[in-house]
């Protein structure tokens, strides 16, 4: 992944969007630091639609027998002194 600096994607903001639309995103740095990604828009729409583990657990393509049975077995005491 290329990195550029902010004033210089600045300068030439219309050549890294064309690059991210090609498949090639850039890290944005600021005083050396690490500040944002430019990616395509089609990118942002593809990583920001990661399903939470709820929906991960409902899409579970198992049959019941898969999944071990829960112990039901007390939970062991922890010690005071969190050690």
């Amino acid at each position: 992944m290329k990195e550029m600096q902010l004033k210089d994607a600045k300068a030439r903001l219309s050549a890294v969007v064309d690059q991210a639309v090609a498949g090639e995103p850039t890290v944005i740095t600021r005083h050396g630091r690490k500040e944002a990604v430019l990616v395509s828009f089609e990118e942002w729409e593809r990583i920001s639609r990661v399903p939470d583990f709820a929906d991960l657990l409902l899409a579970f393509p198992g049959e019941p027998g898969d999944v071990p049975e829960r112990s039901r077995k007390p939970a062991r005491a922890l010690r005071e002194n969190g050690l």
